[in-house]
Parts: structure tokens; C-alpha cells; sequence
């Protein structure tokens, strides 16, 4: 059985956060542990448009999630906790947030995609001019910089192909120079364009 047929037959053809009759879409949740059936839920256009442009969403609309947060099926309980911390500023939120009950397994899953996390808490790595830097993204050094441990220096324009981020200092990344990984602070580089 196919993942629609089986989400179809699963919520009797309904959209499992609002109830509608349109649902149409097999929506893979974020940040799951797997691709199963079970890692997916059967949305509705409305629903599907409005998580992805999370700016969209209506707030009678997602009133829906007073009933879907109470789902047996996990990946519903996911997308409902995760959908309520989107939405933190409506007035009725943060009581449904304090009375919904997910098992331990299921809020790990929810919170691995960080939304509960509060913007200004998240750790951000910039450049020397305040560029936002991603893992995998290239950088080139603005200052020749000796490197601890090894017998070369890393000369302003090197380029710094697929660095890494280094997740609890937002002041160092990790990349890779003369075939050697090594950490340069933030400060010291600027995002490439290549």
C-alpha cells in the first residue's frame, strides 16, 4: 500500500489537522527519524500552503489545532506542537501549549526542528560584516592567521571551502586549509559568493 492510500485510509480522507475534506497532500514532517507512513500526515491545500508561509497563516483557521494536538497519531501531535509555537503571539496558544501532552519520544521528535526555540536564543554565526553563515557555506580569510599545531599559515584569500559550524560558539567555525581542519574565528573571515 502506497503512503496516500495508507494516510487516505489512516484519516478517512480527511486533512488531519483541520478536518477538511480536500486534503489531497502526503506532507513528509520535518526532521523525522524516518520515511515511513507514520512519518508523514494527510493535509489539506489550506493547511499545507499556511505551514509553509508560516507569514499566511490565518488564526481562526488554526484554531484547528485545539482538537489535532490531541491526535493518537504522533506525526499529527508533531505538526500540531510545532504549528502552536509558530503561532505564540494568539491570545489562546500558550494555555492549549500548557495543557497538551506529548510522550517523550514524540517531543523530542517534535522539538528537533528548533521551533520552540526563541529567535533570539538561537546561536548565529556571522562573518566579519554581519553575513548569517550556514554549514557547507565558503569563506575566504580577511587576515593571515598562524595555525596552532601545524607548520603553515592560512594567508588572507585562502578559501575556505564547506566550512563548519561549531553549534555552542557562535564566535568559531571549522574548515578545512592545506588538508588540515581547523577552527578560525568569525571574525576573521567573510562569506564567499562561490
Amino acid at each position: 500500500m502506497s503512503f496516500e492510500k495508507e494516510l487516505q485510509k489512516r484519516s478517512g480522507e480527511k486533512c488531519e489537522l483541520c478536518g477538511s475534506s480536500d486534503a489531497n497532500t502526503a506532507y513528509a514532517v520535518p526532521s523525522s527519524p524516518g520515511n515511513k507512513a507514520a512519518h508523514h500526515i494527510w493535509v489539506c491545500p489550506t493547511c499545507l500552503q499556511q505551514m509553509e508561509n508560516i507569514e499566511t497563516a490565518d488564526a481562526n483557521h488554526w484554531r484547528c489545532l485545539n482538537d489535532s494536538i490531541w491526535s493518537e497519531e504522533p506525526a499529527v501531535k508533531v505538526v500540531s506542537w510545532r504549528m502552536l509555537h509558530k503561532l505564540k503571539q494568539l491570545d489562546w496558544v500558550p494555555d492549549l501549549l500548557d495543557i497538551a501532552y506529548l510522550e517523550e519520544e514524540t517531543l523530542e521528535w517534535a522539538k528537533a526542528s528548533g521551533d520552540d526555540k526563541d529567535p533570539d536564543d538561537i546561536v548565529k554565526h556571522v562573518d566579519c560584516y554581519g553575513a548569517l553563515l550556514h554549514n557547507g557555506d565558503n569563506v575566504v580569510l580577511i587576515k593571515s592567521l598562524d595555525v596552532k599545531g601545524a607548520t603553515f599559515s592560512a594567508k588572507v584569500g585562502t578559501v575556505v571551502r564547506k566550512i563548519h559550524l561549531v553549534e555552542d560558539n557562535p564566535e568559531q567555525i571549522e574548515g578545512r586549509v592545506n588538508d588540515s581542519m581547523i577552527v578560525i574565528l568569525t571574525k576573521y573571515v567573510k562569506k564567499s559568493a562561490n
